[in-house]
C-alpha cells in the first residue's frame, strides 16, 4: 500500500465542518488540514494508506451531498506535498522562484504533485484559497531550469487545463522577496 492525500471542497462551512468528521471517522485517517477558504467554502486534507483515503473521501462526498466543490484523491503522493499545505516544508536555499495561480484548491494540489514529480524543485507552499478570493498558489523553488520545467509539467495536466490563471519563473530573486516568500 502507498501513501495517498485526498481533499474535498465544499460550498458551506457547516457542511465542511459535518463532511471533515464523516471522513475521520470512517477511516484510518490523518488530518492535514481543515478549514474555511475564501468565498464562504471549506476544505478538508486527510492523508493515509490509499485504500483508506479512498474511503474517507467516499464518505465525505457521500456527506456533502450537492455542496461538493471538487475531491480528489491522489496515490502516491510525494511526501513534500502535505507539509507545503501547512507551510512546514524543508527546502533548503531558495534558487529560483516558480509561482502558479489556479483558480481550483484541488486542481492546485494536484499541480503540486506533479511538479515535485517532474522536476529536482522544493515546495515552498501551497496556499488554499484563504485571502485569495477562492484561488490557489504554488511556489516552489529550485534551479531555473527545473523549475521551468516543473511548471510544464503542472499546466500539462488534464486535471488542470483552462484553471491556470497565471504562472512565472524568477530566476534570481532578491533576498528581501525570499524572505517575504518563507
Amino acid at each position: 500500500m502507498k501513501h495517498a492525500l485526498g481533499m474535498i471542497e465544499v460550498i458551506s462551512i457547516p457542511a465542511g465542518i459535518e463532511m471533515g468528521d464523516a471522513m475521520l471517522k470512517a477511516a484510518d485517517v490523518e488530518l492535514v488540514s481543515a478549514h474555511p477558504v475564501c468565498a464562504g467554502k471549506y476544505i478538508v486534507v486527510v492523508t493515509g494508506e490509499v485504500a483508506a483515503v479512498k474511503s474517507s473521501v467516499a464518505a465525505g462526498t457521500e456527506s456533502c451531498g450537492m455542496k461538493l466543490v471538487d475531491s480528489i484523491v491522489i496515490p502516491n503522493v510525494d511526501a513534500q506535498v502535505a507539509p507545503a499545505i501547512v507551510m512546514c516544508n524543508d527546502f533548503g536555499k531558495v534558487r529560483a522562484v516558480g509561482s502558479v495561480e489556479l483558480f481550483s484548491l484541488c486542481a492546485a494540489v494536484t499541480a503540486a504533485d506533479a511538479m515535485v514529480k517532474a522536476a529536482d524543485v522544493k515546495l515552498i507552499e501551497v496556499r488554499m484559497g484563504r485571502g485569495l478570493g477562492g484561488k490557489a498558489f504554488i511556489i516552489l523553488t529550485g534551479e531555473v531550469a527545473a523549475v521551468n520545467s516543473a511548471i510544464r509539467a503542472a499546466n500539462a495536466l488534464e486535471e488542470v487545463q483552462g484553471l491556470v490563471a497565471e504562472s512565472v519563473v524568477i530566476p534570481s530573486p532578491h533576498p528581501d522577496l525570499v524572505r517575504a516568500l518563507v
